[in-house]
């Protein structure tokens, strides 16, 4: 344990590259002095992450990104307390690289390692401070919305390391099925931030498909995404041109339907749990309809709402270094020879 006198003088890195982003943050206690991220543009082409070339990008990438965040933050890596680092859920490759680093750099330094979920962060990201921004998270127990490219789940928070799954996609997550409806009318990767481009110019009401009903707080994209492929298959028979004409209704409507899926549950969980503090994390939360339907929930039900600043949201480091600190504080270290892991629960 560290006493309360020593946390000021703290100093994590964190590391993550669990998918094509390499990301390096400087954390002094839960306050965050850099956070670099270096994106990679080569799987726009492809229209999804290749692993094989996100790997490698990640070993161009991995130590100009730590050594800008170490520059930005003001620090040398002789002050470090301690190296966080993701060891998963995320691509095979990815993460070796990330794991792989942490495990030099610490070694060399003769420092603790701290193992950190991915997901974990993401659900923490409420937690970040920043000098001289005002900072408002939720206190525990809190519900979160933690939608992301390859996850969607509600879970009930009631500490930093005590986390609970209510409900979770059984099939594709909300933005996979997004990505995925987008690549099907031509669009580009990602499709998450085109799809929500196009929806502001449509009419959400112009389709409706068909929606799971799968019991409990659990989500399902699989039908939704077939029926709108379905619904595709259909017009374009008619008419070969008919996505271009009605590109802007498609995207707002198939964005509809995901978002009353997603906040369908939400509610639900709310009410039988009885927590009003419900929180949204993950990539998917920059969405402009699901935070809108977010706010009107609150408005209509009494919630009080939070939402990461948007550089938190996507995949960074400094989510990986918030849960670092507070499993550093804890002396939750992690050894040499833990491997990584692509799957897993919170």
């Amino acid at each position: 344990m560290v006493e309360d006198k020593d946390k000021k003088n703290v100093y994590i890195l964190a590391i993550e590259s669990s998918c094509d982003d390499t990301s390096a943050a400087v954390m002094r206690g839960d306050t965050v002095l850099s956070n670099v991220t270096a994106g990679q543009s080569v799987h726009e082409q492809y229209g999804g992450v290749v692993p094989e070339l996100a790997s490698r990008a990640h070993e161009q990438n991995i130590v100009p990104v730590v050594d800008a965040a170490l520059k930005k933050a003001g620090i040398e890596k002789e002050q470090l307390s301690a190296v966080a680092f993701t060891r998963g859920p995320g691509l095979m490759g990815s993460l070796l690289v990330g794991v792989s680093f942490a495990k030099g750099l610490a070694a060399s330094l003769g420092i603790p390692m701290v193992e950190v979920n991915h997901l974990q962060g993401h659900i923490l990201a409420h937690f970040i401070k920043e000098d001289g921004v005002e900072h408002h998270a939720p206190e525990f127990p809190f519900l979160c919305l933690m939608v992301s490219g390859g996850n969607s789940q509600i879970v009930k928070v009631s500490g930093y390391n005590e986390m609970e799954i209510i409900g979770q996609t059984i099939d594709d997550a909300a933005g996979e099925a997004i990505d995925k409806c987008a690549k099907i009318m031509g669009l580009g990767y990602p499709g998450g931030p085109i799809i929500d481009r196009l929806a502001r110019e449509g009419n959400p009401q112009a389709y409706s498909f068909s929606k799971p009903h799968i019991q409990g707080f659990d989500y399902s994209f699989s039908g939704l995404k077939t029926s709108f492929l379905y619904t595709l298959r259909k017009f374009v028979a008619e008419d070969e041109n008919y996505v271009e004409k009605h590109i802007n209704d498609l995207a707002a409507s198939f964005e509809r339907a995901v978002v009353e899926v997603l906040m369908d549950k939400l509610y639900k969980a709310s009410k039988a749990l009885k927590i009003k503090r419900i929180a949204l994390s993950g990539g998917v939360s920059a969405n402009t309809a699901l935070r809108n339907a977010y706010a009107d929930y609150a408005k209509r039900y009494g919630w009080d709402i939070f939402i990461p600043k948007f550089g938190f949201t996507t995949d960074n480091a400094a989510m990986i270094g918030l849960v670092g600190y507070h499993k550093y504080l804890k002396g939750d270290f992690c050894s040499m020879d833990k491997p990584v892991f692509t799957r897993t629960a919170i």
